[in-house]
């Protein structure tokens, strides 16, 4: 089976030995911050001082957050809701993600990273762990950031309707 180039599939663990999701985050003054801004990684490994891989388990939901700049002023903004991905699931490849994950939600650009982080603290304040949300409310966020379209709210009805259908499962 040949997957397209932005496709890629984890590899196939014996069972126990599941394998981590490794995302890169760097942190240098006045030039790059590429930092976490939620999801609850297993490890942390502290590279250097300016550069830290934090690893998460299949399932697991985070959100990173890029900013970059130069002598002249911000040069990047973006950030990514992701989901890593079980073994033998399709996923996309990212950098600075090893091997890859689902991309649930990319914001670039200063005004709609701004616009979603708002968002994050909105579920916050509702007492909700945004990496717990529902992973269609990161695709319709998304999808509406893209289409210019006024923003859905999550509230703690969404959020409970959620819990109830996963528990179905």
């Amino acid at each position: 089976m040949h997957l397209p180039q932005h496709l890629s599939v984890a590899p196939r663990t014996v069972a126990g030995d599941t394998p981590l999701t490794r995302v890169s985050l760097a942190y240098v003054e006045h030039r790059i911050n590429l930092y976490l801004r939620f999801g609850q990684p297993l490890r942390e490994l502290r590279l250097d001082r300016w550069r830290r891989c934090a690893s998460f388990a299949p399932g697991a939901v985070f959100c990173r957050v890029r900013w970059e700049s130069n002598d002249y002023g911000t040069t990047r903004w973006q950030l990514m809701v992701l989901q890593v991905c079980t073994p033998g699931e399709r996923m996309q490849r990212i950098a600075g993600v090893r091997p890859g994950a689902r991309l649930l939600l990319c914001a670039e650009g200063e005004a709609r990273v701004q616009a979603v982080l708002q968002r994050i603290d909105a579920i916050e304040a509702l007492v909700i762990d945004p990496a717990s949300a529902a992973p269609a409310y990161w695709h319709t966020l998304g999808n509406r950031l893209a289409a210019r379209q006024p923003l859905p709210v999550y509230s703690a009805e969404r959020h409970a309707a959620w819990l109830r259908g996963e528990e179905q499962r």
